[in-house]
């Protein structure tokens, strides 16, 4: 099902999608995907904050898991070659992420994860907690519906997934924008999105799986990427 809507409304679908997926027994864990740009992370937060506000329990009643945290490091990157491809599938642990997913369903233990810092271009280490008790992680990333190894082994740990994405015109004006928005002139700019950035949101389209809601996010309320730690209560 494919839906164009307001952020607010949006929010609320994947509410009403989370309440409809919950497991009776361990972790619901929803798969938020999308191209880079999309409104995905935008999205997340949203659904993640309009959970814990619904809830009435001292654990949160949901936390948000972004893939970027499992970035690789710049001297790693660099010392590969794949610094200028920064964001790529190949430029994550996706191995060691897509293993931490699986592990979430255990709901009897806290657990840590990375936060990927946009100003130090860094994923930070324990940044993130997930409470013993919380019953649903949102994760969020360009990459998680992948048909392909080690992406593809997510696909029985989500209850429901959600797919967002715009349209490519509107993906190239807001890569744009963001490399504009931390500093690039206006052709390095450009160069950044086409050469990296577009080729990756073409990956995503055409080879993540379908999946249980699609929305468009063609408002212009998909903001930018920021995620702040979850505490345990």
């Amino acid at each position: 099902m494919t839906v164009t809507s307001s952020l607010e409304r949006d929010v609320q679908q994947v509410c009403d999608l989370v309440s409809q997926s919950k497991r009776d027994i361990g972790r619901t864990i929803i798969g938020i995907a999308g191209p880079p740009a999309s409104g995905k992370s935008t999205l997340a937060e949203a659904v993640v904050d309009a959970l814990n506000k619904a809830g009435d329990s001292d654990v949160p009643q949901a936390t948000l898991l972004p893939m970027d945290g499992y970035h690789l490091d710049n001297r790693i990157l660099e010392s590969r070659g794949l610094l200028p491809r920064k964001g790529a599938p190949d430029t994550f642990d996706a191995l060691g992420f897509c293993d931490a997913v699986r592990a979430l369903t255990d709901i009897t233990r806290e657990a840590f994860f990375s936060r990927f810092d946009r100003q130090l271009d860094l994923a930070i280490a324990n940044a993130i907690v997930v409470c013993p008790g919380t019953p649903v992680v949102v994760v969020e990333g360009n990459y998680l519906f992948l048909a392909s190894d080690p992406w593809a082994s997510l696909q029985d740990v989500f209850a429901a997934t959600v797919f967002v994405s715009p349209t490519l015109d509107q993906l190239r004006a807001r890569l744009i924008q963001r490399w504009l928005d931390h500093g690039l002139d206006h052709a390095a700019s450009i160069d950044r999105a086409e050469k990296n950035d577009l080729p990756n949101a073409e990956l995503v389209l055409a080879q993540s799986t379908e999946a249980d809601l699609s929305l468009t996010q063609n408002h212009s309320e998909f903001g930018t990427d920021t995620f702040d730690k979850a505490t345990c209560l």
